[in-house]
Parts: structure tokens; sequence; C-alpha cells
């Protein structure tokens, strides 16, 4: 490049472009991440305590602003940080003190963000409330409306018509794309309250579960590795991996059966949740 030769400037540094402050940020999403997934009742105030322990300055105006690109709440009372379009209409919660007590009742689906190795990328599921089956999933390195639409539209295809989709108040799910197609099914439409992250707990507990059998020991490096042992984790999430809340049974055995599942939000609040199983009784694992 004549440019650079007559600048003395090297030509690597013209095409270089990855910043200190970016392998910062990547650094402080991860730290946040994992201490978030430790413990999700952490606000920005907390959280930004923490970093600043561990040496790094961070004050709460670029906590919040690096919550919000994670998509993280406490699971506490806090403002809310899902992205919403002002445009777009917002459903009332419809699932408090409604028992779940069979297979596609109820679907919910949400956002998380996953750490690679130099960037970020995106994961979304679509969950049965009542069997804990992860019903379909999808990756993207954008939160672009498209992947949630994928997946809705796999596991439309492979499990039918739910009768209720719970989701938060973000633009993916405010959209009129995503809305409409719900709304063609007669597929109740349900949303979080506002800053109310326990409303939708069980893709919460999932998102933890995950994270800290997959993804924090394998610290995928690229997008096709996440996507291959995503694959691999999910199978085993769905068929082998047994769950305390279901008698020990796995998602997929309780889904197909109809049988050992269950859910309630028992509380208006949200402060206290339960799972139910069709004997009546109550846990609080997932």
């Amino acid at each position: 490049m004549q440019q650079t030769r007559l600048a003395s400037i090297a030509r690597s540094t013209v095409y270089t472009t990855k910043s200190s402050s970016s392998d910062e940020e990547l650094t402080l999403l991860r730290l946040i991440d994992e201490e978030y997934t430790r413990h999700p009742f952490y606000g920005n105030r907390r959280l930004a305590l923490y970093l600043r322990n561990l040496g790094y300055v961070v004050n709460r105006k670029r906590m919040r602003r690096l919550m919000k690109k994670l998509r993280l709440v406490a699971l506490a009372p806090a403002p809310n940080t899902s992205k919403k379009n002002p445009e777009h209409k917002i459903y009332p919660y419809l699932l408090r003190g409604v028992a779940i007590i069979r297979p596609n009742q109820v679907w919910s689906t949400d956002i998380t963000y996953v750490r690679l190795a130099h960037r970020f990328a995106y994961l979304t599921v679509i969950l049965d409330w009542y069997s804990r089956h992860v019903l379909s999933w999808r990756i993207s390195n954008s939160l672009e409306t498209l992947f949630c639409l994928e997946c809705l539209e796999d596991a439309l295809l492979k499990f039918g018509i739910p009768e209720m989709m719970n989701t938060d108040q973000g633009a993916q799910y405010t959209s009129h794309n995503w809305v409409n197609r719900l709304l063609d099914q007669d597929v109740k439409v349900s949303m979080d309250g506002r800053g109310r992250a326990l409303d939708n707990i069980f893709t919460e507990r999932l998102w933890r579960t995950v994270k800290h059998e997959d993804i924090y020991l394998r610290d995928y490096g690229r997008m096709p590795q996440l996507q291959a042992g995503l694959t691999e984790y999910f199978e085993f999430y769905n068929t082998e991996r047994p769950h305390q809340s279901l008698s020990n049974l796995t998602p997929a055995e309780v889904y197909y059966s109809g049988v050992g599942g269950g859910a309630k939000i028992v509380d208006r609040f949200g402060k206290e949740i339960s799972s139910v199983e069709n004997n009546g009784a109550a846990t609080n694992s997932l």
C-alpha cells in the first residue's frame, strides 16, 4: 500500500482490528457473565463492586451498559434491561397462579450471552415448562429477530402448537413478525412484567445449568465449536440428564409420557417459585 510506505507505517497495523479496549470489554463481559450465573440476584451495584475488587475501574453507568449487552437483570425487582421498541405492543403476564399440568401447555423462550475466545455470541432456546424439555435452540452473532423466529419455526414443526408462549419484553419478542406468527396459530402471548426476571424462572435456571455444565467447562473458541458442543449437550440434557424436580426422570421422558412434570408460579410478586409434580409435591430444583 503506497500510503503506508510514504508514511513509514507498517501495513499490519492498518489491518489490525482488535484493540486493548475491546479485549478489556470481552474480559469484563466474561467476568460479569460468570459472577451473575453464580449469583443471579446481583444487580449493577454488586457486580460493579465485584469487578472493582478484582482491580477493574467500572462505574455503575458502564456496568448498566455491559449488563444490557448481556441482557442481564437481577432476579429481584429492578429496572428492566431488555431493549424495547416503543412502537410494539406489550402483552400482560398470564402465568401467575396457573398450574402447568401437561406438555405444550406453556412454552417459554429467552436469549443469553455466550462468550467465545475473542468475541461473543447469543443463544436462544424454546423450553416446555411442564417437562423442561428444550424443544429447539439457535445461536447467532447478533440480536436480530431472525434467529429467534427460526428457533420458533423449528419447535412448531417438530412439536406442534403450544397453548401459550411466554417471553420477556425485548424487541425480538414484541416484533410484529414474532407476535403475528403466534397469533396466527391461536397461541396466547404472555410477557414478563417489567424488571421481573423471575417470571421466566425456568429458562433462567436453564441458562445457569448449561453454562456451568458445558459452556464454562469447554471454553469454546469459535461458532462452529459452539454449535457442535451445544448439539451434544442439549441431547444429553434432554435424554440422559436426570432432573431432581422431575423425580430424576429426563425431560424427554416427561415430555413424551405426559407424566411427572408440572410447574406453577405461586406468588404474585414472583418471590417464591415452585415446581409442582403430579402428586402435589413441590421442589425448587431444575
